[in-house]
């Protein structure tokens, strides 16, 4: 295969460049990254498929993977059971090295091509959910091993990788393929590709959100009431949805009931 985020970068004498330059050409690397994502949209659209139709059955998803990609996917598991009210458990990440050393960086539990697996199996993993394996070379042993029992033991794959025709892609039921190119400092994947990932991260968990319920018009109608900032805008989102004109009344009732869509509820 061809590991093109491991190609030098086409930027040299980085350290000659005065600040105005490396922000400049920082900033057109990054605009390459939505391009990219366009071009893989039909395969993002396959894998979201696979991920609802999971979810809508009763299954969970889990994002396995290691490094900065990894490390990504744990903050959007973390917004998700306050942004739209769902339960913890749902969306998960097996992170190597465990969510617990997430500050540590312990880069090289990536290279245990077992541990994956065993992190899925006790989280008693079946054939009702479904595993993303994240890897900017798409040949971490971590992720690697881990989609290669998964396929064996019957349980729906896919991952995001940014290299083409990578190991880990060849495991996956649903392969999403990221190209992203050489990195701004070469073999630097924290940049292009995490940008990439963060993109993604968004858009599989927001869609399936969406396509759940968890969302009405453009409203997160189960965001979770666990600060002032989010009850005043659930408060007036609750008045903009109803005929009621008191500020203080849709506050009493939202805060009774917990959310703007059980708020709804209970006054239809």
């Amino acid at each position: 295969m061809t590991t093109i985020t491991e190609q030098p970068s086409v930027h040299r004498n980085l350290e000659s460049k005065k600040i105005e330059e490396i922000t400049f050409l920082i900033n057109n690397e990054n605009a390459t990254v939505t391009r990219a994502i366009e071009e893989a949209l039909p395969q993002i659209n396959q894998l979201i498929y696979a991920v609802v139709d999971k979810l809508k059955k009763g299954g969970r998803m889990f994002y396995l993977g290691a490094g900065s990609g990894g490390r990504l996917s744990v903050l959007d598991v973390i917004e998700l059971p306050t942004t739209f009210g769902i339960e913890k458990g749902i969306v998960n990440t097996i992170l190597a090295g465990g969510i617990e050393h997430l500050i540590e960086a312990r880069e090289e539990m990536e290279d245990n091509f077992y541990e994956g697996w065993e992190r899925l199996v006790n989280e008693n993993v079946t054939i009702n959910d479904i595993v993303i394996g994240i890897s900017a070379s798409g040949t971490t042993p971590f992720v690697l091993g881990a989609l290669e029992a998964c396929r064996k033991n019957n349980i729906t794959t896919g991952c995001i990788v940014s290299n083409p025709g990578s190991p880990i892609a060849k495991q996956a039921d649903y392969p999403v393929e990221v190209i992203t190119g050489p990195e701004f400092i070469t073999g630097s994947t924290r940049m292009k590709c995490g940008t990439a990932q963060k993109i993604l991260f968004d858009m599989i968990s927001t869609t399936a959100m969406i396509q759940l319920g968890r969302v009405e018009d453009n409203q997160m109608i189960h965001v979770q009431l666990i600060n002032n900032k989010i009850t005043d805008r659930a408060v007036k989102m609750l008045m903009g949805r109803t005929a009621i004109g008191s500020y203080e009344e849709a506050k009493t009732l939202l805060l009774q009931h917990g959310s703007v869509k059980t708020a709804i509820d209970h006054l239809k």
